[in-house]
């Protein structure tokens, strides 16, 4: 088993920032497939208060669960606000989706003993690695 499918495995709670209420939007989708295949979904977004039947919280700082693998679907430039609450909230994992890099947030959620996946899509790992 690799570094990815060992996340996968071991994780069972995913908070999901910027997760869309929108059916058509790539976070509802891909947060939807891993509620489906047995993950707690918490969902982050400030907008909403309720996402694929959990309660929406406003930021990783409110949310009251241990999390094993914060899911980012925001742009670059707000990634390494999201990866210091990860690492304040002791967060197992940050994975970046397909397009979202930032190097120096990554070096930073390694350096606090963090696993990190960059520019990856979770569903897509989830279904090769997993669902073989």
């Amino acid at each position: 088993m690799n570094r990815i499918g060992g996340i996968l495995q071991t994780a069972r709670t995913i908070a999901v920032v910027g997760l869309s209420p929108k059916r058509y939007r790539p976070s509802y989708g891909v947060a939807e497939y891993m509620q489906r295949s047995g993950y707690r979904i918490i969902p982050v977004n400030p907008l909403e208060t309720e996402i694929l039947g959990e309660k929406c919280y406003p930021d990783l700082d409110s949310v009251p669960v241990a999390i094993d693998i914060v899911d980012i679907f925001r742009r670059p430039e707000h990634v390494p606000a999201i990866v210091e609450a990860a690492i304040r909230k002791g967060a197992k994992a940050v994975w970046m989706q397909e397009g979202v890099i930032h190097e120096e947030a990554a070096k930073k959620a390694v350096d606090a003993g963090l696993a990190v996946v960059m520019d990856r899509c979770i569903l897509k790992d989830h279904r090769r690695l997993i669902h073989a």
